[in-house]
């Protein structure tokens, strides 16, 4: 699929775009995860269901064909936020004004625009090593988005958030999330209880800053605390671990409790799955 002279065919930016978002309706299509929506309810949320995620999923599509053609042309960063403010902007035209996928676009962009890179040039290395060496630097210069959540938790409670996340390159993606995919796939033989599997290490092992904007710093450890004792007990393995998870959703929900950058990240992890690290 990969061509000379750093040019990709048109219809590998199609597969890349397609990957993400059905990447993104696989995340939606997994239950039980606390607090998050899913194909079965609405977890903590009150402004959105299945269906919105799903019409989410769908306009922001074309955006990530994009983001793979910019960046199997070599975009800077500069490009790479225009397209994105333009996806956030359709998003929210699709939802009502619902912030559904902000996170999403932000972090799978990134790796959407790393994957026709890497096919463009045949660059070596992970998507998430391409994103810290070609946009890292320019990630961490970014002005602060106003009036966002994630900024003002990251600020109140000393926490990287998602920019600190995608300068690095991802590490919650490959260290957290993967292994745990893997791990999730052998103790229960099967992709769902594999990806509540890596959603709850997530949940266990990130800041994030979804969880101290809902719940702060109590909140936050609570669902710590919740999914670190999930894992432990053998998570998935567990003979009702699904009867411990759908509980530790519920707890959240009653908490108002929803790992939203965990989710992203679930995501991501699917994505790079599918596409090679």
């Amino acid at each position: 699929m990969i061509a000379t002279l750093g040019v990709v065919r048109d219809d590998w930016n199609d597969v890349i775009g397609r990957m993400a978002t059905d990447c993104l309706k696989l995340e939606l299509g997994t239950y039980p995860k606390p607090g998050l929506v899913s194909h079965v309810d609405n977890g903590a949320h009150a402004d959105m269901d299945a269906a919105i995620l799903v019409r989410s999923a769908d306009t922001l599509a074309p955006f990530f064909v994009e983001l793979a053609a910019a960046g199997a042309a070599g975009a800077a960063m500069p490009r790479l936020q225009a397209i994105g403010i333009a996806a956030e902007r359709e998003m929210l035209a699709a939802t009502g004004g619902v912030n559904t996928h902000r996170g999403a676009i932000f972090g799978m962009g990134l790796l959407a625009a790393a994957a026709g890179f890497r096919a463009g040039y045949g660059a070596p290395g992970s998507l998430g090593e391409i994103v810290a060496q070609r946009w890292g630097a320019a990630i961490g210069a970014m002005a602060p988005a106003e009036r966002s959540n994630g900024r003002l938790a990251a600020q109140t409670h000393g926490i990287g958030g998602a920019r600190a996340e995608a300068a690095a390159g991802f590490p919650s993606v490959y260290r957290v999330a993967l292994p745990a995919l893997d791990e999730g796939g052998t103790l229960a033989g099967d992709a769902e209880p594999a990806r509540v599997q890596a959603c709850m290490a997530l949940i266990a092992a990130v800041d994030d800053t979804n969880l101290f904007h809902r719940g702060g710093a109590d909140g936050a450890r609570a669902a710590r605390i919740a999914a670190t004792g999930f894992i432990e007990r053998g998570g998935v393995g567990q003979r009702d671990w699904r009867r411990q998870a759908i509980a530790i959703h519920r707890d959240f929900v009653e908490r108002n409790l929803s790992p939203g950058g965990c989710a992203d990240l679930l995501a991501m992890a699917l994505f790079v799955r599918m596409v090679g690290p």
